[in-house]
């Protein structure tokens, strides 16, 4: 019986990996050549660039419609999507900014959140800018956007997604995390407008998730 014991014991932790939990792939960010973020595995089959704009209502739209089925993707391991922000106005700086500057642990919960409530925060955007815009516009360009991610509830939906306090703070502090984020608009040039896609290098434009799902399937995301 001594000598089995041992034996028993390591055939059962020789075995342990083979039962453990797979990594969550659709929580793991990591920051490309870009400047953008990659969610999932970087050594994933399918490669997507998503080329979007957190103001943009056609992009909340793919999103809310595609979340399941690139989430299942992503979990699996076969596809990786990489966010670029497209900006089209002083909001979605702001916003890209924030998103961006939140670091890779949290810029998936945050990206989803931004996207997830778009219309609360636009609106609220709006409302916030128009009573409020003329009295900061001697401010530094960082106050500016601070004020206005404040305002919009943006700040607010950062930290209940884990992004701390005193790092969104560091992210308006200075022109560091406003810079990065232009330097990431500046690659999204290719792309007429958004959503946009790259599949595997493959410029994609003006495409539905109806149409985009069979194209990923194709190419081994599952």
């Amino acid at each position: 019986m001594k000598t089995l014991l041992p034996l028993l014991a390591a055939t059962m932790f020789a075995a342990a990996p083979a039962g453990a939990a797979p990594r969550p792939w659709t929580a793991v960010a990591a920051p490309v050549a870009t400047g953008s973020y990659l969610i999932g595995n970087p050594k994933a089959k399918v490669r997507l660039v998503e080329i979007l704009s957190y103001t943009c209502p056609h992009c909340a739209h793919f999103a809310a419609e595609s979340e399941p089925s690139i989430k299942a993707m992503v979990r699996s391991g076969t596809l990786a999507v990489e966010v670029r922000n497209q900006l089209h106005d002083k909001t979605d700086l702001a916003a890209a900014t924030l998103a961006r500057c939140a670091g890779p642990k949290a810029f998936p919960a945050v990206h989803a959140a931004f996207l997830a409530r778009q219309q609360d925060w636009i609106t609220r955007a709006i409302e916030w800018d128009g009573a409020n815009a003329a009295r900061i516009a001697s401010y530094p360009q960082t106050a500016q956007l601070r004020a206005l991610a404040d305002g919009a509830g943006l700040t607010a939906i950062a930290r209940k997604a884990g992004v701390a306090p005193a790092a969104i703070d560091a992210c308006f502090a200075n022109e560091t995390a406003l810079n990065a984020a232009l330097k990431v608009s500046q690659s999204t040039e290719v792309a007429a407008g958004t959503p946009a896609f790259i599949l595997n290098g493959k410029l994609i434009q003006t495409v539905t998730w109806a149409q985009l799902q069979p194209m990923l399937r194709a190419a081994g995301a599952k």
